[in-house]
């Protein structure tokens, strides 16, 4: 799995990218609807029982509104429920840490967003779970997914904020459970190496020990267009499109996987090689994956933070260029196919080749040296 423990203060990050993806992200909240952030009721069948994921968005949401202004002081303020006033709660525990009285408001300093928590008292299930997610994607530049315990001891997949997914919709996915998630997705090697293992972890996974793991994908993206007169896009125009708020294609690589709308769940990297294929519009998307365990509803947080880098500034790194070609060049073949190599295999190769022969092919050689080598 390459999961290892994940300190807290590694929990949430953010970057001086913040104020940009903010606007993807509320953007994608509400031209996507439901394939950007849902919740599902409880689901109770002959085969199995679950929860709904809305009471694990509430503390979802809370535990952001503790942790967000400890860990980023300068970036979050909050105020409080008075003393004496009702607190929000689960199971009758309340929903903040320590002593002190709940969460009242959070805002978002760099993007001037105020968020009432309170509002979430007068809402019922499902649009009250759906309400804290909204709340959630606006103030993280994670995506983040809820998985809850059935009763057959399986982790369902029953709520997210699923703005920035790239290579997957939300729609294609909720609402299943682990094993089902993978395998529709045709992850490699997932039921033959996986499978037991991450249903036994997620089962034992403690509230004190969360982990964080890494991976990477490539992705085209369209050229860089002339931007608007002001700087920047207005989210209140209706006419404004997605390539215009989101040029290097982080809410949906659409330049990779053909139209949103159209995508065919397992089977990625599916459109044509675009013409404008180029080491000036590959990308190498990273995702920084974290799971931990909510204490009270006891539900797992799966949080994704995606990074974007381009190929050509990383390949200006010396000894980086040798490092990545070896490195796509190894992928098995079915991992080479989940990854869509075929498409950029022969562009993204031929420019990482020349750039390591300019750098003097450093890169295995340099092992013991440190960064970058």
């Amino acid at each position: 799995m390459g999961i290892r423990t994940m300190p807290w203060s590694e929990w949430i990050e953010l970057d001086s990218t913040y104020p940009h993806w903010q606007r993807v992200r509320k953007f994608r909240v509400r031209t996507r609807g439901h394939d950007a952030v849902r919740v599902l009721p409880a689901r109770e069948d002959e085969s199995v029982k679950v929860q709904s994921g809305a009471w694990a968005a509430k503390e979802l949401v809370y535990e952001l509104a503790e942790y967000l202004p400890r860990r980023y002081p300068s970036s979050f303020r909050i105020t409080r429920l008075p003393n004496g006033a009702p607190a929000p709660s689960i199971g009758g525990i309340p929903l903040a840490w320590g002593r002190q009285q709940p969460v009242k408001t959070i805002e978002a300093v760099e993007t001037g967003e105020n968020f009432d928590l309170g509002v979430l008292e007068s809402l019922d299930d499902v649009e009250m779970g759906e309400e804290a997610m909204r709340i959630t994607a606006m103030l993280v530049q994670e995506d983040m997914a809820i998985m809850i315990e059935g009763t057959d001891g399986k982790y369902y997949f029953q709520a997210g904020a699923i703005c920035i997914p790239g290579f997957w919709r939300m729609r294609d996915k909720i609402g299943m459970h682990l094993d089902d998630i993978h395998l529709s997705g045709n992850v490699p090697q997932f039921k033959e190496k996986l499978q037991t293992s991450m249903e036994r972890f997620f089962k034992r996974m403690p509230v004190d020990k969360p982990v964080i793991r890494n991976n990477y994908f490539m992705q085209t993206c369209k050229p860089s267009q002339v931007p608007h007169a002001d700087g920047e896009p207005r989210l209140d125009v209706e006419e404004e499109c997605a390539s215009d708020i989101d040029p290097e294609e982080l809410g949906w690589s659409e330049s990779t996987n053909g139209p949103e709308d159209t995508f065919l769940h397992g089977h990625g990297h599916a459109a044509q090689p675009a013409p404008y294929l180029a080491p000036s519009t590959l990308r190498l998307r990273s995702e920084r994956q974290t799971l931990r365990r909510l204490p009270r509803t006891g539900a797992i947080i799966f949080g994704i933070r995606t990074y974007l880098f381009k190929i050509e500034e990383l390949a200006r790194e010396r000894g980086v260029a040798n490092r990545l070609a070896s490195a796509v060049r190894s992928w098995p073949d079915d991992v080479g196919v989940y990854k869509g190599r075929k498409m950029y295999r022969d562009v993204l190769l031929n420019y990482l080749d020349e750039c390591a022969a300019r750098d003097g092919n450093i890169g295995a050689e340099e092992e013991g040296r440190g960064y970058p080598f």
